[in-house]
């Protein structure tokens, strides 16, 4: 791997710490501790990965009474022969190849995963490096009344420190900092050293024969009772998948548990949803009968509509990252990596893509962030040429509006809707298999997907923990979305009221809107779709992010409310729009068509652009904008023209 010097920029001008590990160590937790939120990202030159600097916390500096020293997390490496781009740029900065000197390294290792990460110990700890080793999820060590054999330890690596840590309580936290009092001036390098396969399977034999004899307990006892899967964990772990990675039943817990997912993301949400559409609506008649005239229009129909069309579809994503999490947390989600591998490869993906592809269930633009550790560049094209199409956060406002419109009141409606929504989400996932398949019989690549993954123990969720980045991520997407959608929906408003007309003319003389010029002019490209010119704006709308659909239905709909004291739901106004000819706008086929087209169309112009960062092509980001979009259109105007001829 060919080194080459950047300019040197350190995130501080004295000493620096470089943080690596492999990916779910424990590393990116030590650094936040170090760090707490003073820290900022870098993308590394040339490349798309990204990597951390921060500072040592200023509270945790004045107890160990020291100078702050910067704290670089790095990307996740399993091991020093790199293969991703992630590891990559691990190893270049390993080599002093980047802009970034370091004085010492903090190497992070998984107690619990030590068989496998000691060896990336054994080959980056060099003579005369200042390497500290932390060994996390030292909970689940005491949790088996285990205790690590430090000096054993010191002895196998060459250290001089090796410290135990708990991420969770930051057990150990301040014998780190103590240690990183002591880096030392001069600035260290790695020297890249290649082993041969060979090498590396003795050396897996020798921490293998280490662990068992050494590693753990303080004195001798038997070999069974020497690591630190004791029977209780080991087993369950192990019991348990046996069933969840079973060949066979092993694809039928998993399509169960993604249908229970996807639909509670309806059921659940529903009762939520239904009391803040009903508070909010009560809100908007208050302010509309005692704020009279246009300002009351405008607080009531413009802001207050445009928050409900917020904060309404909070319950379902709050919901959605909940479920994340949880796979997450209880170490599922690794195991069905493990598991679609081989299907995914029959359709050019791998396991390495099934994180980034339900992470794009939240949110295609971190997800397509999270191809980098894909090593494949074919996988990697696939994998973010795929993600537009999962069903992000941003499609539930539309398809829950959908689907409350189809189905009829009643005990059953809450189940039907549950069904509709998994029924759109796996949907989204064959669409998007479809369009891999396709794309792996046109790019060309001999290098072929590689997985390798760690398969934690099951843990027991820490709902807490869930509960509240759940909380996070849900209040970042309002404070991200919210003001464009808000500030949207409020310009939206003044297009549907404006021009007003002069006191006393005639309601047929009335000039129309100019959301209603826009609807005439724009009319002939949807009615293909079996929908007039006011759900062609909210198309058009969307396109800026797709929450806005729902506002700006609302609003076009209520353009040519001839009462001005209705406050029809926006359900009941979808049920009586009409064309001019006396026929319903929505009806079956009509809606089908919205959800064809909102489930392929790509409309977040964010999603464009990271696109256009990730794969470096503004080509290839214009061709995937204007062909999905063009080929919605006419799978939808297909789909539409046919329920049509059946009557729906």
């Amino acid at each position: 791997m060919s080194c080459h010097v950047e300019e040197t920029v350190t995130p501080l001008d004295e000493r620096n710490v470089l943080l690596v590990g492999s990916p779910n160590s424990g590393k990116t937790t030590l650094y936040n501790w170090l760090t707490g939120s003073k820290f900022k990202t870098v993308n590394y030159p040339g490349a798309t990965v990204e990597y951390s600097l921060g500072a040592l916390q200023s509270e945790l500096a004045t107890k160990a009474d020291m100078q702050p020293i910067g704290i670089v997390d790095t990307p996740g490496v399993y091991s020093l022969d790199p293969q991703s781009d992630d590891e990559k740029v691990t190893v270049s900065i390993l080599k002093d190849c980047h802009n970034v000197k370091y004085n010492s390294v903090i190497l992070v290792i998984d107690a619990t995963q030590m068989n496998r990460q000691l060896l990336l110990a054994k080959h980056l700890i060099q003579p005369n490096s200042h390497v500290i080793v932390v060994l996390t999820m030292s909970d689940l060590v005491a949790k088996e009344k285990q205790q690590v054999n430090i000096l054993e330890i010191k002895k196998f690596l060459g250290v001089e420190h090796v410290v135990a840590f708990d991420g969770v309580l930051g057990k150990g936290l301040f014998e780190v900092v103590a240690l990183l009092k002591n880096t030392p001036q001069k600035i260290s390098r790695y020297n890249e050293v290649k082993y041969t396969e060979v090498q590396k399977i003795e050396d897996l034999k020798t921490i293998s024969q280490f662990l068992k004899e050494k590693a753990f307990m303080q004195e001798k006892v038997e070999a069974a009772q020497a690591a630190i899967q004791t029977q209780s964990q080991l087993e369950f772990t192990l019991k348990v998948d046996k069933w969840l990675l079973h060949p066979i039943l092993g694809y039928v817990f998993f399509f169960a548990l993604m249908t229970i997912f996807f639909a509670s993301v309806y059921w659940w949400a529903a009762p939520l949803m239904d009391l803040i559409d009903g508070a909010m609506a009560t809100s908007i008649d208050y302010t509309k009968a005692h704020i009279p005239g246009l300002l009351g229009e405008f607080i009531g129909d413009g802001i207050l509509a445009a928050i409900n069309g917020v904060i309404i579809f909070v319950p379902q994503i709050f919901i959605l990252f909940i479920g994340i999490g949880l796979f997450e947390s209880t170490g599922y989600l690794s195991r069905v990596a493990a598991l679609i591998d081989g299907p995914l490869k029959k359709v050019g993906l791998g396991g390495r893509s099934f994180v980034p592809m339900l992470s794009g269930f939240a949110c295609a633009i971190p997800a397509i962030m999270a191809t980098r550790n894909i090593t494949s560049r074919k996988e990697r094209m696939i994998a973010q040429f795929t993600i537009p199409f999962m069903s992000c956060s941003a499609r539930l406002p539309v398809y829950g509006l959908l689907i409350g419109f189809l189905i009829a009141g009643g005990t059953t409606s809450v189940l039907m809707g549950g069904f509709i929504m998994a029924s759109l989400y796996f949907g989204s996932i064959v669409i998007g298999a479809v369009a891999s398949a396709i794309l792996s019989k046109m790019i060309e690549s001999q290098q072929s997907s590689r997985l390798m993954m760690d398969l934690p123990f099951y843990r027991r969720p820490r709902f807490r923990t869930i509960l509240r980045q759940s909380w996070d991520k849900s209040v970042s997407f309002v404070k991200k979305a919210g003001p464009v959608i808000v500030g949207l929906t409020v310009i939206l408003w003044f297009a549907t009221t404006f021009p007003k007309a002069a006191e006393g003319t005639p309601e047929d003389q009335a000039p129309p809107s100019y959301a209603m010029q826009v609807s005439t002019a724009i009319e002939p490209i949807f009615k293909p779709l079996g929908l007039d010119g006011r759900v062609g704006f909210a198309y058009v709308a969307s396109f800026a992010a797709r929450e806005v659909f729902v506002s700006s239905l609302a609003l076009s709909l209520n353009a040519k409310v001839e009462d001005e004291e209705n406050t029809t739901p926006i359900l009941e106004k979808m049920a009586e729009a009409k064309f001019a000819d006396g026929t319903p706008i929505f009806t079956v086929a009509s809606v089908v068509g919205i959800f064809i087209f909102f489930m392929i169309a790509m409309q977040c112009l964010t999603t464009v652009g990271v696109l256009k960062k990730e794969n470096g092509s503004w080509l290839w980001t214009g061709l995937q904008l204007v062909g999905s979009n063009a080929f919605a259109y006419l799978l939808a105007v297909i789909v539409v023209q046919s329920l049509k001829a059946f009557g729906l």
